[in-house]
């Protein structure tokens, strides 16, 4: 065996786990700390903030007594509180003597002595933060990228092979094909003015540049330009980039990202043979399309053969900056877009509508967490976001040991006047953890076999 030759693919994966740990390290941290933070807000005393499990690899006392600490497994986290364990949960009776000899704002201290809204307000801090997160996180990323400015204006032309390309970077587009070019907030016009223009490799423009109207020529608005490769996609598997623009499909020449989606979904999966041209070098590349289950807007999923890449124009259009609320709006908007296409893929899983495939485990998030970190750091950081909203969302299911089962059990202790027995919540939380660990080992097979 040629040892040299497996340095690329350790490069990789050491690429990928490091992705992985800092993906997961910032989720949790965040996470931990809505507990730890509102817990103190509300009086409860933290004795430990870790930043994953095993041996203390660092660690620190803060002037509260709180001792936060790094360990050597990087897979999650945890905040002990003042009285949280299982002797204190009345499991032990020298534990429970212990709790009896304390004073009344010593217990007002523990998790367990605090009021039922200081206990239900700091379970419920977690999901809270991992979703203020994605909202901070998506706002700053549409306020980084700002608006595009109206009209249509170039900002930058992306290189495509063997084009007439008369546009330049300042053009106002007015029309195209002598057809005017709607606002980009009007959605529903901008997708009636695209359906309606020609479908030609070469189209006119009509461009105002230092004051003065203009017809030109350019290539069709959406070439075979790859702007984006989809993590643990077929294109991510023959290493398919950025910037590649496929020129030809089983031999047949294409010039518009429309026609290659009519070749991968009338594929059935049948491998398709691409011509790729990357940086003036002309590649060949063959692939199979996969079945892929896709959210609708209007709700529910259908299924399509793709390989895994998005497209956009062949031009960036400029931008202006965005205010503050309209980025933070647009976060709010990313987040519940996220949390309610999960929400209806779990159902649709559920009801056998889609494939249970669609479920990834550790596995499959620390390769898309490595795939999105080479696509660029906004990526990366996107994938973040994404995830606290999953992470947010998981902990909020009514199972036992997730948060959602504490909040459970509070609303219970809220309604019937006390907690649950003690031998109700060993069997429950027996149960959730036995369902926790089902979870973990099915997404672990799909991310192995699927």
């Amino acid at each position: 065996m040629d040892v040299l030759s497996l340095i690329p693919q350790f490069g990789n994966l050491l690429w990928t786990i490091v992705a992985f740990v800092i993906a997961l390290s910032a989720i949790v941290a965040v996470h931990e700390y809505g507990h730890y933070i509102v817990g103190r807000w509300s009086g409860i005393h933290a004795d430990v903030f870790s930043i994953g499990f095993g041996p203390v690899l660092w660690s620190r006392f803060d002037k509260r007594g709180t001792k936060w600490q790094i360990a050597l497994l990087p897979f999650g986290g945890y905040v002990k509180f003042k009285g949280d364990s299982n002797a204190a949960s009345g499991k032990d009776e020298e534990a429970m003597d212990e709790i009896a000899e304390q004073s009344p704002e010593e217990l007002r201290s523990t998790m367990h002595g605090a009021p039922l809204w200081a206990r239900a307000a700091t379970v419920a801090a977690g999901p809270a933060f991992n979703f203020a997160m994605s909202i901070i996180v998506f706002g700053m990323i549409f306020w980084s990228q700002g608006v595009s400015r109206e009209p249509l204006t170039v900002g930058e032309l992306q290189p495509l092979p063997g084009t007439v390309q008369g546009l330049q970077v300042g053009d106002e587009i007015v029309a195209i094909a002598g057809i005017t070019t709607p606002d980009f907030d009007e959605e529903s016009n901008w997708s009636e003015f695209t359906g309606s223009l020609p479908v030609e490799p070469v189209l006119d423009y009509t461009v105002i540049r230092d004051g003065e109207t203009l017809d030109v020529e350019a290539p069709w608005l959406f070439p075979p330009l790859i702007r984006q490769v989809a993590p643990r996609s077929a294109a991510m598997d023959i290493q398919l980039e950025q910037g590649d623009v496929i020129t030809a499909v089983n031999g047949q020449p294409i010039f518009a990202f429309d026609q290659l989606k009519e070749f991968v979904e009338s594929s059935d999966g049948r491998v398709l043979l691409l011509n790729v041209w990357r940086d003036g070098a002309d590649l060949e590349f063959a692939l199979a399309p996969r079945r892929t289950d896709e959210p609708q807007s209007e709700g529910g999923f259908v299924t399509h053969w793709r390989i895994g890449i998005v497209g956009g124009m062949m031009l960036e259009p400029a931008t202006q900056p965005a205010g503050i609320w309209d980025s933070l709006t647009g976060g709010v908007r990313q987040t519940i877009r996220i949390i309610d296409g999960s929400l209806s893929g779990m159902w649709h899983m559920i009801t056998g509508a889609i494939s249970t495939c669609n479920i990834s485990g550790p596995i499959g998030i620390a390769e898309t967490s490595g795939a999105m970190a080479s696509q660029g750091a906004q990526n990366f950081i996107f994938f973040i976001a994404v995830l606290s909203t999953a992470v947010g969302l998981l902990n909020l299911f009514p199972i036992p040991a997730l948060d959602g089962g504490h909040l459970v059990f509070y609303a219970y202790e809220a309604v019937a006047g006390k907690p649950p027995s003690d031998r109700a919540l060993r069997i429950l939380m027996t149960v959730g953890i036995t369902l926790i660990l089902s979870l973990m080992l099915f997404s672990v097979t799909n991310d192995l076999f699927c």
